[in-house]
């Protein structure tokens, strides 16, 4: 169990792992590759501007594989969790579902953008709610201004979402709980050795990060089943 006492401040960075609990595939999953594309060449700007129709059949695909899943116990445990401590947790997570919101999560750090979310790669309008699907026969959208629509994702390449926030979050945190995460994908790999020596430190998971030894305690087990029991808040 992780005690968090009432002076305590949890930092919580959700991956891949989580998502896969609810059935959506790891970003890299089948040796990375989608129709015999890597990943690379299908999610980055150069992809955009090489073919921007194929990068959007691409987050088409990974739209409706989203729309079908449904949070599993560990979102909810996580939301649960935010109730509880209110501004005192902070939920950053590597996905671009919208799971942690449907379990009822309501301040959720997504540092990789979001999937159901759209922007313009021309003019400076905001990101707008967008559940569409754009393959062929359908158009690329357009905005206003006559740029193009792309999903609102970090992309390699480009520089993640909220990262002054992250920081300050890891840095003021008390405690620090990485789920589902690989511990490769970098800066949220980093975000641990940040915290340590000051920060309580956990990872929960069935297989162990490559940085396993940067953590105080490991709890090897599907964060589905651990997570709901995990936390005592005091």
């Amino acid at each position: 169990m992780i005690r968090i006492g009432r002076q305590d401040r949890v930092f919580i960075l959700t991956g891949a792992g989580v998502s896969a609990e609810s059935r959506i595939p790891t970003f890299r999953g089948v040796g990375g590759l989608w129709r015999n594309y890597r990943i690379e060449e299908v999610a980055s700007p150069h992809a955009w501007a090489r073919d921007p129709v194929l990068v959007w059949e691409f987050y088409s695909m990974r739209r409706r594989v989203a729309a079908a899943a449904k949070p599993n116990p560990a979102h909810f445990a996580l939301a649960e969790l935010e109730r509880k401590l209110m501004d005192r947790l902070f939920l950053c997570t590597q996905n671009v579902d919208n799971l942690h919101e449907q379990a009822g999560s309501r301040r959720v750090h997504h540092m990789h953008g979001e999937l159901f979310k759209s922007r313009c790669d021309t003019c400076r309008r905001a990101p707008f709610a967008d559940e569409a699907t754009y393959e062929p026969p359908a158009s690329i959208p357009r905005c206003d201004c006559g740029g193009k629509i792309r999903p609102h994702i970090c992309w390699f390449g480009e520089v993640p979402f909220e990262l002054d926030q992250v920081f300050a979050a890891v840095d003021g945190c008390t405690v620090f709980v990485a789920v589902g995460t690989s511990g490769v994908v970098e800066p949220a790999a980093s975000l641990v050795a940040q915290a340590g020596g000051r920060a309580r430190t956990y990872y929960v998971g069935p297989e162990l990060p490559v940085n396993a030894a940067a953590f105080d305690q490991c709890f090897q087990e599907n964060a589905g089943r651990v997570l709901p029991g995990l936390f005592v808040s005091e």
